[in-house]
């Protein structure tokens, strides 16, 4: 637990220092989009994400498996809480009628902060109950019960660095189409990865081989691709 907790605030620092660096450098331009003089927006954000984190956390831990403890128990998930902020966000928007993306500013902050968290997973060992499936490959690592298995922690982790990486050299290239929808290009890169990590964790399954947080992640990949669409076609039309 004090391992998790090191690494959260670890994440939170993280996620803070790289905000303060891409607008030092303005590669998000002058004037990014999110109403950061609208309290409102970020309470909705804020109690969006808490209620998501919480809500499929917890639903997945209630599913019980062969992994989870078997009975209902509060949990919190990074992809509930970044279904719960998105949905949050979007209704909010659509009442104060602000339309195009807003959340340029979350991007490099929330990649760099989930890649550090996940590392905090991994150190936690078992009691995170965050491991993968046994394995034989030769990287399969052994948190103590004798079985190797695949550290999808790290994977996710190496994952959201590389998508850093390439949106960080992107957007400071002056990319117009990054820094338009690069929340967008965020969530479906997250949601794809996601997706594809979840075939590797011995979570219970609800209809065929896919667990809760897959169709989470389909969720958001549709909306990805949908809200990329929309803005080009607004785009187009102006």
């Amino acid at each position: 637990m004090l391992v998790h907790t090191c690494f959260d605030l670890l994440a939170w620092l993280s996620a803070a220092l790289m905000g303060w660096f891409v607008a030092r450098r303005g590669w998000l331009g002058a004037k990014p989009r999110t109403p950061v003089s609208d309290p409102g927006y970020f309470i909705a954000l804020g109690l969006g994400a808490i209620a998501g984190a919480i809500l499929f956390g917890s639903a997945n831990m209630g599913l019980g498996g062969r992994w989870t403890l078997g009975h209902w128990t509060l949990g919190h998930s990074i992809a509930g809480a970044i279904a719960g902020g998105v949905v949050a966000v979007e209704v909010f928007k659509a009442f104060a009628g602000i339309k195009g993306s807003t959340g340029a500013q979350f991007v490099a902050p929330l990649a760099i902060g989930i890649a550090v968290g996940r590392l905090g997973c991994f150190f936690s060992g078992l009691p995170d109950y965050t491991y993968g499936t046994p394995t034989s490959l030769p990287w399969g690592v052994d948190f103590g019960d004798g079985i190797a298995r695949h550290p999808v922690q790290i994977y996710e982790s190496a994952a959201m660095l590389l998508f850093l990486l390439v949106y960080l050299r992107t957007i400071a290239r002056g990319s117009a189409f990054v820094r338009a929808n690069g929340f967008y290009l965020f969530t479906g890169c997250y949601a794809f990865q996601r997706f594809v990590w979840e075939f590797f964790k011995p979570y219970k399954t609800i209809a065929g081989p896919f667990n809760l947080f897959h169709f989470v992640c389909i969720v958001l990949i549709a909306y990805s691709l949908s809200m990329l669409r929309r803005n080009n076609e607004l785009r187009h039309a102006d």
